[in-house]
């Protein structure tokens, strides 16, 4: 039965390009409060997963509900945040004058210049955003996701391109919106990230879940979540 503390549900979902199913019938659920990862390979669908819970694609199946309303419902504006993989569309602007925009479209933003300092942009906070490093440009992602304090926040992959400080502060800082409420769905391919700071773990493989649970339920056995990921996934070959 659906979890009525659910503040992401995602039924039967199905998504389809060129003919195939990038997700076949994939089905989760994600607590109010919670921090829940997704895990899975390169192609398993997770993107795709967080462009249909934030309606950037519409599926050929299945059904999205966010905060109890349908995905892409206008009362959702406002409450939820993306950081997607890449923003390139924001190439040629300053990273400073893109946080300062994205905080006017809210009625109570964050201050910019504390999570500028918070995130250690900083030194960069006036570079274009097309020169910073990768893992810059993901703290600036991160950074438009939280600026207009959103209830729930869909990160894909973010941590990725950061060096291990700036890994370490992301971490901190998700641990920190969790307890103050803020539900958090995440997809990575860190296995450690996962274990340090996932409620809940799903993992994908072609389009459906795999396997789920907690942490500690995932690795019962004795094997660590590498090795059940392993073990619930096929490899890619190499393109």
């Amino acid at each position: 039965m659906p979890n009525p503390d659910s503040a992401v549900r995602v039924a039967d979902l199905v998504v389809k390009f060129g003919g195939r199913a990038i997700l076949d019938g994939l089905s989760l659920e994600a607590e109010t409060g919670a921090l829940t990862a997704v895990l899975g390979p390169n192609g398993a669908g997770k993107t795709t997963l967080i462009r249909c819970c934030t309606n950037l694609i519409r599926p050929s199946a299945g059904a999205v509900t966010i905060l109890g309303l349908a995905a892409g419902s206008r009362q959702l504006a406002g409450r939820i945040g993306l950081m997607p993989q890449s923003a390139g569309s924001w190439s040629g602007i300053k990273a400073v004058e893109l946080l300062h925009y994205l905080a006017s479209l809210y009625a109570h933003p964050l201050p910019v210049p504390g999570l500028v300092e918070r995130l250690g942009l900083s030194d960069c906070a006036k570079t274009p955003y097309r020169r910073l490093s990768g893992g810059q440009q993901q703290a600036v992602n991160l950074a438009g996701a939280l600026v207009g304090r959103p209830e729930l926040v869909f990160l894909d992959e973010p941590t990725a391109g950061m060096d291990p400080h700036a890994r370490r502060a992301t971490w901190l800082l998700m641990r920190e919106l969790r307890a103050n409420g803020v539900t958090m769905l995440l997809t990575t391919h860190a296995m450690d990230e996962a274990e340090a700071l996932a409620d809940q773990v799903f993992i994908v493989d072609r389009g459906r879940v795999t396997i789920s649970g907690t942490v500690r339920q995932l690795t019962k056995s004795g094997g660590s979540l590498e090795s059940v990921f392993l073990a619930h996934t096929s490899a890619r070959a190499a393109s």
